[in-house]
């Protein structure tokens, strides 16, 4: 029997008492400042498929991010506020000690079973045009400083598009768009639970912008469309407004087949200068 793919056994959780599971949050996806943020989302997942297990995937995500994750132990409390038919709706807290690190609200359902009801799509989206993987920039190049500021790197195979990378060399192209594509290391396919973590893998867009550094999230929001097919995804982020020391990431994810799978947008504080 092998092991469990790694995403699967970091992002685990186990049951303590009613409405809460336990969890530990891994120092290797540790970017910055603290535990990368789409990261500890799985793990909000992996609490509401064992919550709601009727209902496994998390159609629509809320998230406020109060205080930066730190690894170590932490416990999820999980609160059902209603579960219909088809779809329920969830509370959630992840906490580690007495400090609150993200509280959210979540909407979950069964995605194949909604796509079986309903498999007509009708979309004014196109999907970002990328150089394929092997013309692109591997984040397993990154020079050892940066790797050792970020290393959840070595969790997943990241190549960016370097039409919009040249901020690597100095360079910032000011567009305001980063997109690369992305896999797992270790050969896991992705999945719905997956894409919590891909939204917030990317650099932050202000590097883009010449504003490199950690950019703390203020508030996340997904929405999960499908399961997405095995294969490589493309993942692209773009903002279009900076203000008042914020800014906001949009997020587009599309699998293989060529479909839309998840988007997401955050609100996040600008770079401190480094």
């Amino acid at each position: 029997m092998t092991d469990s793919p790694e995403f699967d056994r970091l992002t685990a959780v186990s049951t303590s008492a009613p409405g809460r599971y336990d969890a530990e949050l891994s120092g290797g996806w540790v970017v910055g400042g603290g535990v990368n943020g789409g990261y500890q989302l799985a793990v909000l997942g992996q609490a509401l498929r064992a919550a709601v297990p009727a209902k496994p995937d998390p159609v629509v995500l809320s998230a406020h991010f109060l205080s930066a994750g730190e690894p170590g132990p932490a416990a999820v409390s999980v609160d059902v506020r209603r579960e219909g038919g088809s779809v329920a709706t969830v509370a959630l807290d992840l906490v580690q000690g007495d400090t609150t690190r993200i509280t959210a609200l979540a909407t979950c359902g069964d995605l194949a079973r909604f796509a079986a009801r309903a498999p007509d799509v009708r979309t004014s989206a196109t999907e970002p045009a990328m150089p394929p993987p092997e013309e692109c920039i591997r984040a397993a190049d990154a020079p050892a400083e940066v790797r050792a500021f970020v290393p959840m790197l070595d969790r997943f195979d990241l190549r960016l598009d370097p039409a919009h990378a040249a901020w690597g060399f100095g360079e910032p192209g000011m567009t305001g768009v980063i997109a690369g594509w992305f896999r797992w290391a270790d050969g896991r396919e992705p999945d719905v639970l997956s894409l919590l973590t891909v939204c917030d893998v990317l650099p932050p867009v202000t590097f883009d912008l010449g504003m490199p550094g950690w950019a703390p999230t203020l508030e996340l929001t997904l929405h999960l469309r499908a399961h997405p097919a095995p294969g490589w995804l493309k993942v692209r982020h773009e903002t279009r407004n900076l203000a008042g020391g914020m800014f906001e990431e949009d997020c587009e994810i599309w699998d293989s087949a060529g479909r839309l799978v998840a988007q997401s947008r955050q609100l996040a504080l600008v770079p401190r200068p480094m």
